[in-house]
């Protein structure tokens, strides 16, 4: 079902907004300016909000799901489409079909911070001739309904994408748009997401052209230790590695609120969590406040799980939690669509030494793409705008995708 009337965004617009957040995302200066000449959007972009109902494999509930789908205008009929999965978002409704708000003169585009990373994804590939299709996940956007968000559960995901594919698809062809081939893209908490969809789409003999995944979770159990260790990687050893930031305490309770929600682990957080942090652990996933002071109680990880988390039993639903994150890893999968990992040898939140196993264990059809001085964000950024030794001599995911064509 399609809903609200048409947003458009011109090139001009697509190309000043893209210029504006540009720098923020460039953490370290690992990237160029960016460069409207051999960079900027080629189409304008209509944006329209999209809505379906899921059922929910966990629970078998069937709630309803929204999501974006942004065309090129005057691309043709018969159009590439990207499934974009986009990253974490510490709130309600920063999510994809929230930027229909840019219709509005009065909405000032800085309130989409926690939705640049679809912005930048409509510029580099919605405006350079593809569809994009993004859900808003469940839990997320209008039709949340107060249901709590399933973050990293792979079920509820993996099915709530293919939906809101299958309406996007869906809408496109009553706009007079064909669909042609497929490609998945995603970052961070969406890297993950893009290769479960990734593995259901190839389990139902469901073509796709092309997988990029920009710092992919791709082991959860072991990306949290990574995060709950005090003696954290070192690569080399002894050499030092960017410390943890102060976000990743909050992405560690949204995971377990999630399992807890959707895997009937009723009691995790008293499980899982000190005793002086729970209630403040409670409040968040009750509310998602935005008030940095409020976020900054937030623990890092070593300081917000009971002492020997990782290292001894110390609960059932503790390892029932650790169990079912193990299960729900796509370290060890082969693909048979091409799949691209990019993946930051400076990401505060995900070591290389996470990723690489991912690479040894997909086969021919899994590269690699070391990003030299990529933080998290700049990893992602580096992927659509990157260039040269900064994305290891690769070609940037919207030159990749065309080449596939």
């Amino acid at each position: 079902m399609l809903l609200d009337p048409p947003v458009l965004l011109s090139k001009a617009r697509l190309d000043a907004l893209a210029a504006e957040f540009h720098p923020l995302f460039n953490e370290g200066g690992i990237l160029a300016p960016f460069d409207p000449v051999t960079q900027g959007a080629r189409y304008d972009v209509a944006l329209r909000r999209i809505e379906t109902v899921t059922r929910i494999p966990e629970t078998g509930e069937i709630a309803g799901v929204t999501g974006l789908l942004a065309l090129p205008v005057g691309a043709g009929p018969a159009l590439p489409v990207v499934s974009w999965q986009h990253g974490t978002i510490f709130s309600f409704d920063l999510v994809p079909s929230n930027l229909l708000k840019l219709g509005d003169p009065a909405y000032a585009p800085t309130d989409a911070r926690d939705s640049l990373e679809t912005l930048f994804n409509l510029h580099r590939l919605a405006g350079q001739g593809f569809a994009v299709i993004a859900a808003d996940y469940l839990g997320k956007g209008p039709r949340r309904d107060g249901r709590a968000e399933a973050y990293a559960v792979k079920g509820a995901t993996v099915q709530t994408c293919l939906d809101i594919l299958t309406a996007g698809h869906d809408a496109m062809e009553r706009l007079g748009h064909r669909p042609s081939a497929l490609f998945l893209n995603g970052w961070s908490q969406g890297g993950l997401n893009t290769q479960w969809l990734a593995q259901a789409l190839q389990a139902r003999c469901v073509p796709v052209r092309a997988v990029a995944a920009q710092s992919p979770f791709n082991d959860l159990a072991s990306s949290l230790r990574f995060w709950g260790s005090a003696l954290r990687f070192a690569d080399p050893p002894g050499a030092p590695y960017p410390p943890l930031p102060g976000w990743i305490g909050v992405c560690l309770l949204i995971v377990l609120g999630s399992y807890r929600a959707y895997y009937g682990l009723d009691d995790l957080f008293r499980a899982a969590i000190r005793p002086e942090h729970r209630a403040i652990a409670e409040t968040f996933w009750r509310d998602y406040p935005q008030d940095p002071g409020f976020l900054a109680q937030i623990p890092p990880p070593p300081e917000l799980l009971v002492p020997g988390f990782f290292d001894r039993f110390t609960d059932d639903l503790t390892s029932r939690f650790l169990r079912q994150m193990a299960a729900n890893s796509a370290t060890g999968w082969a693909y048979a669509a091409p799949v691209r990992l990019y993946y930051g040898l400076a990401d505060q939140a995900l070591h290389p030494g996470l990723v690489t196993p991912a690479l040894a264990a997909g086969g021919a059809a899994m590269t690699g793409v070391p990003v030299a001085g990529g933080s998290h964000r700049a990893t992602f950024l580096a992927s659509l705008y990157g260039a040269g030794p900064v994305i290891a001599g690769c070609s940037t995911v919207p030159d990749w995708f065309r080449a596939a064509l």
